[in-house]
């Protein structure tokens, strides 16, 4: 199953008050290394992998492939019947204004995770589509 959707929405407040900056990414995605994509934050959890992770004029725009290993197995059912919807990621700060809540201008993006309650409302997973089969 693949699917797409936003792991960050520029400009609007997280559940924390954090607001994550247009460009924010921009070093991460320019080093072009592989991000994980997790379930629930758990590195221990890889369910499937990325195909396309951008920053457009919304946020930071992911489209991923779900495993058919037992992890990815389970996160598509939770997708396909709607349980899970969420979409986040993991980060380390490297320039933010502000302590609480701070507006995030600069992130190491450590990895993507579908999740049941995202930090930002908005970071949903928005198409899903079935994978073929041979």
């Amino acid at each position: 199953m693949r699917f797409a959707g936003y792991a960050a929405i520029f400009d609007r407040p997280d559940r924390g008050g954090d607001v994550v900056r247009p460009g924010a990414f921009a070093a991460s995605l320019k080093r072009g290394w592989a991000v994980p994509l997790l379930w629930q934050h758990a590195p221990g959890r890889p369910i499937g992998r990325i195909d396309y992770l951008e920053e457009d004029r919304r946020g930071l725009r992911v489209i991923g492939r779900l495993s058919d290993g037992a992890a990815g197995r389970e996160a598509a059912a939770l997708l396909k019947e709607g349980t899970v919807r969420g979409l986040s990621f993991g980060y380390r700060v490297r320039e933010a204004t502000g302590e609480g809540p701070r507006e995030l201008k600069a992130v190491e993006l450590v990895e993507v995770s579908l999740v049941t309650f995202p930090m930002q409302p908005k970071a949903r997973v928005h198409a899903l589509e079935e994978a073929e089969r041979p």
